[in-house]
């Protein structure tokens, strides 16, 4: 099976009529320009790369795709590592910590297809997770399609299935959209909790949702009320970090089965 990227490669190197001793000599002033001699391409493991199914490592096939002009995440797609599914990947980790996962330096006009079994359990969202894209449950659901994304300027995050600090209004397991260029504290402006901003924050003990009141050096953190969560005070800036607002709850997993464990 690996042999089909080694032919790829091949085929390249026949079409830009480059002999071996071609690639070696460009990949020597590759490893030069870098300083680094893992670049380099001798003339032996190039033969077992095209004809034994030799996996190249990182640097070399860094190096044959500067000399093909191939695009490098083409190459490892050849290769069986689809760089655009490290999205569903990183969802399908179970870490009992929250953690923050940011791919929007992927190109945004690429479209994302993920994956996740939430029913068989693959995915574990006990903590609240950062993340930048996403799609829905137990199925493979291109990202162009949830109209409501936007991966150049907004971030997500997952809302863990024990995090209940902005219930009801965001329950547990939410996938919630963050617009970073919100920032700044409102202290006016809404009339009623809906409309009175939400802000996604990083403290010393991870991440949460919550709204904010900011006071003479302090970030006042409160949860809804019906959370039966504590107000926590910190000391601002130093104690918290607020990454953006919540400006979208994109959506929602299985919210009756945690309201009953919750009850």
């Amino acid at each position: 099976m690996l042999e089909e990227p080694g032919r790829r490669l091949r085929t390249l190197r026949e079409r830009l009529r480059l002999k071996y001793r071609d690639v070696e000599e460009a990949s020597q002033r590759i490893a030069g320009r870098h300083g680094n001699d893992e670049f380099l391409i001798g003339l032996s493991r190039l033969a077992d790369i095209e004809n034994k199914g030799t996996i190249p490592s990182i640097y070399r096939l860094y190096s044959l795709c500067a000399i093909y002009g191939l695009k490098f995440t083409t190459a490892l797609d050849w290769y069986g590592v689809e760089v655009d599914r490290l999205p569903a990947d990183a969802a399908g980790i179970r870490l009992g910590h929250t953690r923050p996962i940011d791919f929007r330096e992927q190109d945004p006009a690429s479209s994302v297809e993920i994956e996740a079994d939430f029913a068989a359990g693959a995915l574990d969202l006990t903590g609240t997770t950062y993340l930048s894209r996403h799609g829905q449950r137990s199925a493979r659901l291109p990202a162009e399609l949830l109209d409501a994304l936007d991966f150049k300027r907004q971030r997500y995050a997952f809302i863990g299935t024990e995090d209940w600090s902005m219930f009801p209004i965001i329950p547990p397991g939410s996938l919630v959209q963050i617009d970073d260029s919100r920032r700044r504290v409102s202290s006016d402006g809404w009339d009623h909790e809906h409309e009175r901003p939400i802000y996604f924050l990083e403290h010393r003990s991870g991440y949460r949702c919550a709204w904010c009141i900011e006071k003479r050096g302090l970030l006042i953190v409160q949860p809804h009320p019906l959370s039966q969560m504590q107000i926590d005070v910190l000391r601002y800036p130093g104690e918290a970090d607020i990454l953006g607002q919540v400006v979208g709850v994109v959506m929602r997993l299985d919210p009756g089965r945690r309201r009953r464990k919750h009850s």
